[in-house]
């Protein structure tokens, strides 16, 4: 998912508390170090109020540290305000002639066929995102907490409908007077009682026609050739096989529960002494990606991803396809 969801739960400091743990109280709790979560967290520091960024990995960037660094953009003027600071200190980084290690600037402007911009940079390695990321929030002293994940299975404590604090799953605290989820998911929205909708809306909810099922639309990323989708090939009675189902995609403008799968944004090399190898992870199940390998027997020139060049012979690496 590209778009960031930020949604404030606006707050009112409270006296008491329930449950033990160490209680921090802030003007403004962050939940996710996204990119939404990281100018937020600026943001609040230039107004002159006390923030708390909580990140529950041990990274903070989101997709933008972690291997998206082809920006989608269409007007480049409409981009402003912190998001255009980002992307005039990638210009500055890449600026630099000690930034290029295993090509040359004017390299790598060749291979995306296209001049540099004069003050901005759209494209970036994900290293470099966090390094500016990290840079943006030690300059305004935001204090950012790692590894604490919020606490989904109670419901925080309100008052008069407005959220108090926040629990981690350590049974730590955070008091604030505004909350954000900058989640990509919407976790502290959900456990604070907020509305919310899963899936596809229909058309006639809101009066709109690109809304629900839309496979009038779907002319990208579909396969280009029939693929037999049973566990044993031609046998219908030995089942679908993972991640497939026999219903079809519903009424035209309907909606529906569905939600758009999640995509990994790889960051890879032709660089051989850049490389690292890609490990078999634990649990690992092949028939879970048998249809795309028959997909690929049926079709062996298909193009399963977009290889987007990123500097210094690096790539973001998107689905395509399939």
């Amino acid at each position: 998912m590209r778009t960031t969801a930020l949604w404030a739960v606006i707050a009112m400091c409270s006296a008491g508390t329930a449950g033990a743990g160490p209680i921090e109280e802030h003007d403004v709790v962050i939940y996710g170090g996204t990119s939404a979560g990281i100018a937020a967290a600026v943001q609040v520091a230039r107004m002159g109020r006390s923030v708390v960024l909580i990140e529950p990995t041990r990274y903070v960037g989101g997709l933008s540290a972690g291997g998206l660094g082809a920006t989608d953009i269409g007007n480049k003027a409409a981009i402003g305000g912190i998001a255009r600071e980002f992307y005039g200190r990638v210009q500055r980084h890449y600026a630099e002639d000690s930034a290029w290690v295993h090509e040359s600037r004017e390299e790598y402007f060749s291979r995306m066929r296209r001049e540099p911009d004069p003050d901005t940079m759209w494209t970036f390695e994900p290293h470099v995102a966090r390094t500016i990321f990290q840079a943006l929030l030690r300059e305004h002293q935001v204090r950012v907490v790692y590894g604490e994940r919020l606490d989904r299975a109670q419901r925080p404590p309100t008052r008069r409908r407005r959220l108090q604090e926040i629990r981690m799953e350590s049974g730590r605290l955070f008091r604030g007077r505004v909350f954000i989820d900058a989640t990509y998911e919407g976790d502290l929205t959900a456990v604070a009682g907020v509305s919310y909708a899963v899936g596809r809306e229909p058309n006639a909810l809101y009066g709109e026609t690109l809304n629900g099922v839309q496979t009038a639309n779907a002319v990208h990323h579909q396969f280009t050739v029939p693929v037999d989708p049973y566990v044993v090939p031609g046998d219908p009675a030995s089942g679908l096989l993972p991640r497939l189902s026999e219903d079809g995609p519903g009424v035209e403008g309907e909606g529906d529960h569905r939600v758009q799968a999640y995509c990994f944004r790889m960051c890879l090399t032709d660089v051989p002494e850049n490389r690292v190898p890609f490990r078999r992870p634990p649990g690992y199940d092949p028939r879970q990606y048998e249809v795309l390998l028959r997909y690929l027997t049926a079709a062996p020139t298909a193009a399963i991803s977009h290889n987007v060049p990123m500097p210094n012979r690096k790539t973001d690496t998107n689905i395509n396809g399939a």
